[in-house]
């Protein structure tokens, strides 16, 4: 009797006489079996396997787009805000997405990138030379971090992630606070509540100090995931996860430290 199952009725194990459905069923003889055995194994890259090389060029790739955009936004800054709810929005979806989505996250990047160069070109008229310096900041803890990272000197823990996610919403917290101050009036500073001195220097300093701190464990989760990943032998395309979760750290990484710059530069 056919299978109305397509996964059965296109399978030649299903479809074909009782006679030679029982040669699938015999056991190979001596030649096959040397044969199998002789073959070389397949790579990682045969089986469509996460691999190191294939997720850094798809981390490459997806920073040489926001690098890219990040030009465009340079030279039309009032593209950043709509760029960074349209970021926003794009975030939402891939975090919320069961599967990896390499269009999402090139678009994800390409907005990140307006959004990044927008902001920096108007922090560099505020403040001159404070780009570069937030880049080669940014730069050295993204190497520092995965330096240690690879060394072993610097590994995730539970207790250690308890008590970042317990920082993360008491820093996402008062930034939404200090955000809602500062756009009804209530405070003077430029940079709202990080304007108010504490210990003879502002409180955005030691802020920005523990978020630098942060985001390099943030790091460390990536490069922990993305180890994961590999070992386990997961699916390549996750690659494109572990790419957008590397983007989302360093522009993070990128604005906390432009930000620390500039309320440094203010208080000269």
């Amino acid at each position: 009797m056919a299978n109305s199952n397509p996964a059965f009725s296109n399978s030649p194990a299903f479809t074909q006489s009782a006679s030679k459905a029982i040669q699938y069923a015999q056991t190979p003889s001596a030649e096959q079996l040397d044969e199998l055995y002789g073959r070389p194994s397949a790579t990682a890259e045969q089986t469509d396997r996460m691999t190191y090389e294939n997720t850094i060029q798809k981390i490459v790739g997806s920073f040489a787009v926001l690098l890219v955009a990040a030009a465009v936004g340079w030279f039309v800054p009032l593209l950043a805000l709509p760029a960074a709810i349209a970021g926003f929005v794009v975030s939402l979806v891939l975090i919320f997405k069961k599967k990896p989505s390499a269009p999402l996250t090139l678009a994800y990047a390409g907005l990140e990138g307006l959004f990044v160069g927008g902001i920096s070109a108007i922090f560099a008229q505020l403040y001159e030379g404070i780009v570069p310096q937030a880049i080669f900041g940014t730069l050295a803890v993204v190497g520092v971090t995965l330096a240690l990272f690879m060394s072993g000197k610097v590994r995730a823990s539970k207790r250690a992630t308890k008590i970042f996610l317990v920082a993360m919403v008491g820093y996402a917290a008062f930034s939404l606070v200090n955000l809602g101050l500062m756009m009804f009036g209530v405070t003077d500073g430029p940079f709202g509540l990080r304007s108010i001195e504490f210990l003879g220097l502002p409180l955005g300093f030691w802020l920005g100090i523990l978020v630098v701190l942060l985001a390099a464990y943030s790091l460390v989760l990536d490069f922990d995931s993305i180890k994961t990943g590999v070992e386990r032998g997961a699916p390549a395309a996750f690659g494109w996860t572990a790419a957008f979760g590397i983007m989302v750290t360093v522009v993070w990484l990128y604005v906390e430290i432009l930000r620390l710059l500039a309320i440094l530069r203010g208080n000269n």
